[in-house]
């Protein structure tokens, strides 16, 4: 059987503030250094004199403060839309109309490309009535559809 040292040991042994912080530190906030809490007793047993014990007040854990860094901005991936690539055929006269409405947004100070100009028309169609469609097709000049014979 392993003999008990007195409480009066201990202090003797600590320095003075150690031994004035196991007077009053409560019985619950002393931690034992290397043995285990413990295991309760009944109640009916004679309470036992105070194992070697170093006193360790108890202090409330720390809350982590909480931070007014703003956070930094989240790349959001844009998804590209698929693109894609057609030939068509129109009469000169109205592939000259592209030319001309690019000149014009160059003195504008403004540069647009063909393609630019044709998804413009598209969103425009978009917007028409479907009688208003109708007249729009009907009073185009008919194309051959196809690629042009190449010249010798």
């Amino acid at each position: 059987m392993v003999t008990k040292k007195p409480v009066k040991r201990v202090i003797k042994k600590t320095a003075d503030v150690s031994a004035k912080l196991v007077k009053s530190a409560p019985k619950a906030a002393l931690k034992p250094i290397s043995k285990p809490a413990p295991k309760a007793k009944p109640a009916s047993a004679p309470a036992s004199p105070a194992k070697s014990v170093v006193a360790k007040p108890v202090l409330p854990a720390p809350k982590p403060a909480l931070s007014i860094k703003p956070q930094p901005e989240q790349k959001v991936k844009i998804k590209k839309e698929k693109l894609v690539r057609d030939s068509f055929t129109m009469p000169a006269d109205e592939y000259q109309v592209l030319g001309e409405v690019k000149k014009t947004f160059l003195k504008a100070g403004l540069a647009v490309k063909k393609s630019e100009l044709l998804r413009v028309g598209v969103a425009l169609i978009r917007k028409l009535d479907l009688d208003d469609l109708k007249l729009a097709v009907a009073s185009l000049p008919p194309v051959k559809a196809g690629r042009p014979k190449k010249e010798k």
